[in-house]
């Protein structure tokens, strides 16, 4: 039977130390030129002492004119290639794998980063305050795109990175592609599942076909939306059926977009207190995923839940995601059996009867909490300690500082 201390074997030969995950988190830390520093070293470097077999970094996105938030590290080529290794090796140094998640916004970029319109599958905004219209992909940008996240998977491999994680959820680029609301093709690229899949299936291709036998492949998939039209569970079943058969290492559910947050920390407590958001999806695609591991992140926080889900095969890596940021040694903790539950702060604004007047309070406590948690990892880049006394004024003031009139969008938080 196997434990949360128990290693894995990927269908590829990697092996991975145990089953904890320290899942996407979006970090910010890219310099000027969007290259890693040292302070991302830092925070990895933190983070390898953690005890996780698995780290997945935040967003690199393949398209330096094309970001999500400020600060995103971005890989077109190897004009960073010793700024990356270093970076690999510092999550390396105590025994764990790192996998770098590739993406592209799509019509989730920040207008801040970006300077001009950003591109979609169609040319429909999202239901985001600020959104602007972003402009339809032509069919010849769709394949430089599909070449992009080949190019950065390879030179990742060439870094030291021992996987990339593709991320194809949370209303980035790939799930726009993949749901009806927001792609309207009549071309190969839309229309039926069948067409609104074929970008994502084609970039995991691409990138399977770049990097060696021995380099892992992920995706992260919604399970579905959470939106009415939107994409439904019965959808992604069938995607992850296809994926099934594209040399696919590990497959991590997820679900909701910013639009509807249901990966986020503002879940409603009734579902925070049960614990794994996305478990029952998972069990309900074992035979669809063959051999396949399932990695399964959001809302476990007790050891004993975390290792039930392992034991009874619901799923194969139990991803960890905010408790990280303030107790980076949380895996630890919890396989050496001296912590029985992670924390999850959770931070909201005051005078509530005021603000509910004028506003929606549970996007906006969203947007607080995601920007509270990003200055944490930034204390943590610094090499301080976690700031568990920071108020909601100090993080307003630094979320604006760092992401100007877009700041009060619910963006930014786990990739």
């Amino acid at each position: 039977m196997n434990t949360l201390d128990t290693s894995l074997t990927l269908p590829n030969g990697q092996i991975l130390a145990n089953r904890l995950m320290k899942s996407a988190l979006s970090e910010s830390l890219g310099n000027r030129a969007n290259a890693p520093d040292e302070r991302l070293g830092r925070l990895y470097s933190t983070w390898s002492r953690g005890g996780y077999g698995l780290m997945i970094t935040g967003n690199v996105m393949v398209d330096r004119t094309q970001l999500g938030e400020p600060g995103n590290i971005v890989i077109e080529d190897e004009r960073d290639l010793g700024a990356l290794s270093r970076w690999a090796k510092s999550a390396q140094d105590s025994g764990g794998a790192i996998w770098a998640q590739l993406n592209h916004p799509g019509r989730q970029a920040n207008p801040l980063a970006l300077g001009h319109t950003p591109v979609a599958p169609s040319p429909i905004p999202a239901k985001l305050p600020g959104a602007t219209t972003p402009r339809e992909l032509r069919p010849a940008e769709i394949e430089e795109i599909i070449e992009r996240f080949a190019t950065a998977a390879a030179v990742c491999e060439t870094a030291g990175f021992n996987g990339v994680q593709v991320q194809g959820a949370h209303g980035y680029l790939i799930s726009q592609f993949l749901s009806p609301l927001s792609n309207r093709r009549d071309d190969k690229w839309g229309g039926d599942l069948q067409g609104r899949m074929r970008f994502g299936l084609e970039v995991v291709r691409r990138i399977r076909g770049r990097v060696g036998p021995g380099f892992a492949v992920g995706i992260k998939l919604n399970s579905a939306d959470f939106q009415r039209g939107g994409f439904t569970e019965a959808e992604s079943q069938a995607v992850l059926a296809a994926l099934a058969r594209e040399g696919i290492d590990l497959i991590e559910v997820s679900g909701g977009t910013y639009e509807s947050m249901a990966m986020s920390g503002s879940a409603a407590p009734s579902t925070r207190a049960r614990e794994a958001y996305f478990l029952e999806y998972a069990r309900t695609v074992r035979k669809l995923v063959g051999d396949i591991p399932l990695a399964v992140t959001g809302g476990f926080r007790t050891r004993d839940a975390m290792q039930r889900a392992v034991q009874a095969g619901e799923c194969d890596v139990v991803g960890i995601g905010r408790p990280t940021i303030t107790t980076p040694d949380a895996g630890r903790l919890i396989l050496e059996g001296r912590a029985e539950a992670l924390t999850a702060h959770q931070v909201r604004y005051g005078m509530r009867n005021l603000l509910g007047k004028i506003t929606d309070l549970k996007a906006l406590d969203g947007v607080l909490d995601i920007s509270w948690h990003t200055d944490q990892i930034h204390r943590l880049g610094d090499g301080l300690r976690p700031d568990l006394k920071r108020g909601s004024l100090a993080t307003t003031v630094a979320m604006v500082r760092r992401n100007g009139r877009t700041s009060f969008r619910a963006k930014r938080g786990g990739s």
